[in-house]
């Protein structure tokens, strides 16, 4: 059996609700990382994000696509706010992500993101870690500070989220070094790991503006199953996604035996004796074996099931959103957000 990359969906055109929520994030967050970073701190936060050179220097680029912050808008539009209203979530949302990235940068020894040197191979690991950390106080300052009902609630929220996705990252380090990992671990760790932030992301405008916990509540829950989604498609591409679209190699999971879900789903089915024996030896694995790995993982059915469960995870996801109050504009805007991150090519 050959395997081909995942080129069957269409990409999908970037929704303008992310256009939008960048015009009025960018100016917020730009100041809040003024107010709340110091000097050094700042400089190293403005060229992660793509504002800057290393030297300071402004520069053209746009950064990243800003997903979990213009989700936050709308979800306070969702609670018939405005999405200036949920500025200081969206703001707050972005600088945990952003924590995170600065964090896994260094841990997994990722030397470029977006086409440049990443933060640490610039200015050093411990700064790396600081200004990670500095990101965090931020996000919870940004918060605290707004003139909201639902500051506090919301701060609450965020600092949850934040801490299972740290629970996700310890328990996927923790994966590289066991045999033994079950899907239902595999799936609480995504959920943690990815589906905590986008879950939080969701609702966190309307936490703040002290919206009914019933609406939170679905909005936490189509963010969450939209997480999970995001992640089964990533771990997708990340064995069989095509290399003009994704810039990796095909295989690019399996070469660094990584436990994503795909593969645990296969490696836990019956008849997978010859995958484990393969993807637990001791020796590094050549190209023959990654060709190997790779279509014993497809025919153990690891495939077909990630992409099963991605669309099951994707309805779950619509069907939180089907329920009286979230105006049908809203509703429209969050579910194309969601079926552009979903149906990404890379």
């Amino acid at each position: 059996m050959t395997t081909t990359p995942l080129t069957t969906k269409p990409t999908v055109a970037v929704p303008s609700a992310l256009d939008a929520g960048r015009e009025l994030l960018l100016p917020a967050l730009r100041d809040a990382v003024r107010r709340h970073l110091g000097p050094e701190m700042a400089r190293l936060a403005e060229y992660h994000l793509g504002w800057a050179d290393s030297d300071g220097n402004p520069t053209s680029s746009r950064g990243g696509k800003l997903v979990r912050p213009a989700l936050s808008l709308l979800s306070a539009r969702a609670a018939h706010g405005t999405a200036e209203d949920g500025v200081p979530a969206a703001v707050a949302v972005e600088l945990v992500h952003n924590f995170s990235l600065l964090h896994d940068d260094i841990m997994d020894g990722d030397a470029t993101r977006r086409g440049r040197r990443t933060a640490w191979t610039v200015f050093g690991v411990p700064p790396a870690i600081l200004g990670g950390d500095a990101m965090v106080t931020a996000a919870t300052s940004a918060l605290l500070e707004a003139e909201a009902p639902g500051a506090r609630s919301a701060t609450a929220s965020l600092t949850a989220a934040t801490q299972r996705m740290i629970n996700g990252q310890c328990s996927d380090l923790a994966f590289e070094q066991r045999e033994d990992v079950t899907l239902e671990e595999c799936l609480r760790m995504a959920g943690d790991k990815t589906g905590a932030l986008l879950g939080c992301a969701c609702s966190l405008g309307a936490d703040l503006l002290g919206a009914e916990p019933g609406l939170v509540d679905r909005l936490t829950a189509f963010g969450e199953h939209l997480g999970l989604a995001f992640q089964l498609v990533d771990d997708l591409l990340g064995v069989w996604g095509a290399p003009e679209l994704t810039g990796k190699q095909v295989g690019a999971d399996v070469r660094v035996r990584k436990k994503s879900l795909p593969i645990v789903a296969a490696l836990n089915a019956p008849g997978a004796q010859e995958l484990r024996a393969l993807y637990f030896r001791t020796e590094p694995l050549d190209e023959d074996d990654v060709r190997r790995v790779t279509d014993l993982v497809e025919r153990a059915g690891g495939r077909e099931w990630a992409h099963a469960e991605a669309d099951r995870q994707a309805a779950a996801a619509r069907r939180s959103l089907d329920f009286p109050g979230v105006p049908d504009g809203v509703r429209d805007e969050l579910l194309d957000v969601a079926a552009f991150i979903v149906g990404r090519q890379s």
